[in-house]
């Protein structure tokens, strides 16, 4: 069905259900390519850095958020890249996503309640509105 994917993954329950998702929307085709997208955040990578510390041991920590991801990906034999960005989650998925030629793009919901929606905005409503290609979003 589709073969160029984008999936936006933090390494939380929702990834890695919009990745069994991502496997599922492909429909087996050999030739088809997962780009795995993670956007660290300012006030995450500040924290990360006083708890952390080591740049190093900070990326093996992002990589490993995306390990059962990763694992799923290997396990069915997918082509995939992943790429680490830096920015606020929205505007860096919906900048990628347009570079790219994607199919379609997999996010998952974050469930935000009404106040913080109307207020903040959800990542995956903000992907949505503003992609050029369909957007999935996976509860």
């Amino acid at each position: 069905m589709y073969k160029n994917i984008l999936l936006a993954a933090d390494g939380s329950e929702n990834a890695v259900r919009s990745a069994r998702h991502a496997l599922g929307i492909r429909a087996g085709q050999k030739d088809s390519h997962i780009d795995i997208i993670y956007v660290i955040d300012g006030e995450k990578a500040k924290s990360e850095v006083i708890h952390f510390g080591d740049t190093a041991v900070i990326e093996k920590k992002r990589k490993e958020r995306l390990k059962p991801i990763i694992e799923m990906f290997e396990e069915e034999n997918v082509s995939y890249d992943i790429h680490l960005k830096h920015g606020e989650p929205g505007p860096s998925i919906v900048e990628f996503a347009n570079e790219g030629n994607y199919d379609c793009v997999v996010i998952g919901s974050r469930g935000l309640n009404k106040l913080q929606s109307m207020v903040l905005g959800s990542v995956s409503h903000k992907v949505a509105k503003r992609v050029q290609s369909p957007v999935m979003i996976v509860k």
